[in-house]
């Protein structure tokens, strides 16, 4: 059996650990003590078929870990530095490391303490949500993604993605993750930091003119920026995939106004932070993401993003207001 760690104990970490552990020696690795405490007791997975108590391994201590063939990485993208410092303790010199996560450069901060060649790069559109401490949803039904690259030990990714797909995930490998990758960047920055910063359900990007219109341009500014990155992203593609997923979940609260209402980090960096950053040094302009990252960040330090609209440029300033108007009414 594969020994594998699962890296983080959120709502992605427990779905995976869930789905994994009738298939493989699996161990969780977390800081959250609530959490530590809930799962010791048991795993409670809920599917649209059944519900499934699972027992599995939990530590907070990554030097009690010995040898694991694969670390799955899941934790929030800020937290990735801390999980790269861990996961050196453990994984066996043959091992890889798996990162599923949002946004752009987990793989790289990983490969500053790893050796390169174990990191790989992977993407999914699964979904979960936690009902409760130790206890998981499986909201969505989606596609993972995990890179096939020479030289990085191509049997052991294999046996994984079989081993995934035994687990019931849909799994493919490809030679272009990084694409896939920045596909979801742009449907995250549409929907994750424009709900968190008005405090809206995603359906709300499809009944507000002003939300569509900032969702569907954020959407386009990173595809734009993937472009000049010779990174094949369309921007139509890129917008359409937005409003598919935003109808798809519209009642669902983002990850990232999920963090907000619960007074945690958001990983905003990785993908709003990290569009700015990488059309600035490609020459492309990012209005729109510059605008979102900085009024939510503004309004994660405890301030109110309404009195920052006037600081806008010009021709953002009243799709703004009327996204202030209009979120009124909606807004949590």
């Amino acid at each position: 059996m594969l020994q594998i760690v699962v890296v983080g104990i959120g709502a992605m970490g427990c779905l995976f650990a869930a789905h994994l552990s009738s298939g493989a020696e699996v161990t969780m690795l977390g800081h959250w003590p609530q959490q530590l405490a809930a799962l010791r007791a048991g795993l409670t997975l809920i599917t649209p078929d059944e519900t499934l108590r699972v027992n599995v391994r939990v530590t907070s201590e990554p030097h009690s870990i010995v040898g694991a063939q694969v670390a799955l990485v899941l934790v929030k993208s800020y937290q990735t530095a801390q999980a790269a410092r861990e996961i050196e303790a453990f994984l066996d010199p043959g091992g890889i490391a798996v990162t599923l996560q949002n946004g752009l450069g987990n793989d790289d901060m990983l490969a500053s303490r790893l050796d390169p060649a174990q990191v790989v790069l992977g993407s999914t559109s699964e979904g979960a949500s936690l009902e409760g401490e130790g206890v998981v949803r499986h909201a969505g039904r989606g596609d993972t993604f995990l890179q096939q690259t020479a030289g990085r030990e191509p049997d052991l990714i294999g046996e994984f993605a079989q081993l995934l797909r035994r687990s019931g995930f849909r799994v493919q490998l490809s030679p272009d993750v990084n694409t896939i990758v920045w596909r979801k960047l742009a449907v995250n920055a549409a929907i994750n930091p424009l709900t968190a910063l008005v405090g809206v359900p995603n359906g709300f990007l499809l009944t507000s003119g002003s939300a569509n219109g900032i969702a569907r341009q954020a959407a386009s500014e990173a595809a734009q920026v993937a472009r000049a990155r010779g990174i094949d992203v369309s921007p139509f593609d890129a917008q359409k995939s937005a409003m598919d997923v935003a109808r798809s979940t519209a009642s669902n609260r983002s990850s990232m106004l999920q963090d907000i209402l619960n007074n945690r980090p958001t990983e905003i960096d990785a993908i709003t932070g990290a569009i700015v950053q990488l059309g600035s040094e490609s020459g492309i302009p990012t209005p729109v993401n510059k605008a979102l990252y900085d009024l939510l960040t503004f309004k994660m330090s405890g301030g109110n993003w309404k009195t920052q609209i006037v600081d806008l440029p010009g021709n953002l300033q009243r799709t703004f207001w009327l996204l202030n108007q209009e979120g009124q009414d909606e807004g949590l």
